[in-house]
């Protein structure tokens, strides 16, 4: 029985191969925008948790600190609930680092002693809204003699700024992103309805002939739903291969471009599943759109009987 559903619904496409090439084209269109929204979220999102969350402050601490004020000032650091990953760097792992730095260049290295490095407290903040205020507190410590960053992003007293403006551009990638596909969604449903409603329209005598035959509801609609669920699917399935070739191709150029921001899934394995997912939720989302904008189509068709 399924296979006489699938025969007629296929036939219905081939006598209207144009409205059928329309619902496909605007479907794929909906969901290959809906791929790529969803890799600038996950992309987005990355990016502003690797800022918010790296360690990012090096508070120097002066020759003359004590093994003592330095334990007491690591132990405050530590209780404030605003800072995290508190680590104490000494000189000699200072020095460590600047060989490791100086690899390719071992004459630096030998030039250098720990005496010239100071030791520090490495730290992060839970968010970066915290961190001038954290900045300002630390510079006012005896034991330490500056401040410095590892992520340069202009300065301390643009710090917050930066970081206010990258939440402002993820807050309209999704908003307008949503709204974006939100409106290509209904768009793709409104011309499921009129396709659908135009194939009941000109179907109208047969459909009369079944019902007076007695067919069963049933047997009258499934072609038709199964007709919007091969658009949906159609749609659905090319839209969202062409954004997987198209992330595929540059994805190598993206990791490159931005190191060890985790921008895209890393792994081969990491990078097809979240693109399955993605795929999942879009087929689940073709479905309720194919089998609703049908059934609502056959419902106004039998009203206006």
């Amino acid at each position: 029985m399924k296979n006489i559903y699938f025969k007629v619904a296929l036939d219905y496409i081939k006598r209207s191969p144009f409205q059928a090439i329309s619902a496909i084209v605007v479907l794929g269109l909906t969901f290959f925008v809906a791929t790529m929204l969803s890799v600038l979220v996950y992309s987005s999102g990355n990016l502003l948790k690797y800022f918010e969350t790296r360690p990012q402050i090096i508070a120097f601490l002066k020759s003359e600190a004590t093994p003592e004020a330095i334990s007491a000032f690591q132990n405050k650091l530590t209780g404030d609930s605003r800072v995290k990953d508190v680590k104490y760097v000494s000189k000699e792992e200072a020095l460590e680092i600047y060989k490791e730095a100086t690899v390719d260049n071992p004459l630096l290295a030998q030039l250098v002693s720990p005496s010239i490095f100071p030791a520090s407290l490495e730290f992060s903040v839970s968010d970066l809204s915290f961190a001038e205020k954290v900045i300002e507190e630390t510079k006012e410590e005896g034991i330490v003699d500056s401040v410095g960053f590892t992520a340069s992003l202009g300065g301390e007293k643009t710090l917050g700024s930066v970081v206010s403006r990258l939440r402002t551009i993820i807050w309209y990638i999704r908003i307008g992103g949503g709204v974006f596909v939100g409106i290509l969604s209904a768009t793709s449903f409104l011309v499921l309805l009129v396709i659908i409603g135009m194939r009941m329209t000109t179907k109208r005598e047969e459909v009369g002939i079944l019902d007076l035959i007695g067919a069963t509801p049933g047997f009258i609609r499934s072609p038709i739903v199964l007709e919007a669920l091969i658009y949906a699917t159609a749609g659905v399935l090319i839209g969202w291969l062409s954004s997987f070739i198209i992330w595929l191709y540059l994805s190598p150029n993206i990791v490159r471009y931005f190191g060890d921001i985790q921008v895209l899934p890393k792994g081969t394995l990491n990078f097809l599943g979240f693109f399955a997912i993605v795929l999942v939720v879009e087929l689940m989302v073709g479905a309720f759109l194919a089998t609703s904008g049908s059934m609502l189509a056959i419902s106004r068709a039998k009203k206006s009987r």
